[in-house]
């Protein structure tokens, strides 16, 4: 099995209007060596789990990486709630540093305005060879998982009419989005060579594709998904994100060629899943054709069925999967805040209470019950 590492980006609120604060450099001063670090925007937070292999390590992670961040931005009289946007107005606060300088001034208000919460995954792969081959295979899928994680219906203290408004402030980087299907490692490389003698990005950490592979890990990252208002859909992004990579390694491995569905026509499959997230029609990942979000989800599942029974991890994927279908996304908790309360700060104080909830807590398939599997298999 694949370890798996999980990155959280955390908006840092005031404790009392939640309005965005820019603590960022206290809060990784204070709780650095606990895995706290500041992004390009002072109002926010990251944490990281450590590689894991079993997803009930990871529950554990991703629990106890929220409670640090928030119990550290406390201590200021701060909150670090998982909101994908802020829902009250934020002038935004860059980070000091030579890299974030440079970017507001190559990239003007897109850096200036850039205040968004994201989750990325990080999934081990074997090689570049074998990760370029996860990327051609995966990329299909994505905008489901963009859809599950939809967690940002608000902006600028707006009812944007999106689920995840977040992708939209996102694609406004020029490297972001769907990429067409590379073929192998020395195309992939050859591909973000061209986009670097550009001169547009100012280096490597602006690839921002979907899904990427890693500049510091063996890892394959993806990263269309929302910070997930819940640690509980944390866990099944995780989940659903290592189903998808060692889905594709075996196909790679078995010869079966990745699904030919042109850039142009993923990104609009990216737009769909923003703007409804699961509460309309979402492009079929295999027909192309619009249908119902339940349909497309169910068919994400069927895709990771064998890997998931392999791995042990089928009935964990199948309960967090149907109980987030059953409660609905972040986004649709959002809105449900406003309706009952009318105000956008009683949206941020239900988000903290929402993202303090712990992971279900999971176990771990035997060691030898999962050998037996892949003996199987």
């Amino acid at each position: 099995m694949r370890r798996t590492g999980v990155e959280e980006e955390f908006l840092i609120v005031d404790g009392v209007d939640g309005h965005p604060v820019a603590l960022g450099d206290v809060l990784e001063r204070l709780g650095g060596a606990d895995g706290l670090s500041s992004e390009m925007k002072q109002e926010q937070i990251e944490t990281c789990t450590p590689p894991r292999i079993g997803l009930a390590e990871l529950s554990r992670d991703i629990t106890a990486q929220r409670i640090r961040a928030d119990a550290t931005a406390r201590s200021v009289g701060a909150r670090a709630v998982a909101l994908a946007t802020s829902p009250l107005p934020a002038t935004s606060t860059t980070t000091p540093g030579l890299r974030y300088q440079r970017m507001v001034e190559r990239f003007g208000l897109t850096a200036v305005e850039q205040l968004t919460c994201g989750c990325h995954v990080h999934v081990e792969v074997v090689s570049d060879e074998e990760g370029v081959a996860v990327l051609d295979r995966i990329r299909i899928w994505l905008p489901v998982l963009a859809a599950i994680t939809s967690n940002s219906p608000f902006w600028n203290a707006t009812d944007t009419g999106y689920a995840s408004y977040r992708s939209q402030a996102w694609n406004r980087w020029p490297t972001v989005g769907p990429c067409e299907i590379f073929g192998s490692a020395q195309a992939y490389r050859a591909q973000v060579r061209e986009i670097l003698r550009s001169g547009v990005p100012l280096d490597e950490g602006q690839i921002y594709f979907d899904a990427r592979l890693s500049h510091r890990h063996p890892t394959v990252e993806v990263r269309v998904g929302d910070v997930c208002l819940q640690a509980d859909d944390a866990v099944l992004l995780a989940a659903l994100v290592r189903g998808l990579v060692e889905t594709a390694a075996r196909q790679w491995r078995a010869g079966v060629a990745p699904v030919p569905a042109p850039a142009v026509q993923l990104r609009l499959a990216c737009w769909q899943a923003s703007r409804f997230g699961l509460d309309d029609r979402l492009m079929h990942p295999l027909s192309g054709e619009p249908r119902g979000a339940f349909e497309v989800v169910m068919a994400l599942l069927d895709h990771l069925q064998p890997v998931l029974e392999d791995q042990g991890e089928l009935g964990t994927v199948e309960f967090l999967l149907f109980q987030l279908l059953a409660r609905g996304t972040g986004a649709a908790r959002q809105r449900t805040a406003y309706a009952r309360a009318g105000s956008l700060g009683d949206v941020i104080a239900d988000a903290v209470v929402a993202g303090a909830l712990p992971a279900t807590p999971l176990q771990d398939p035997a060691p030898s019950a999962l050998l037996s599997s892949n003996q199987e298999s």
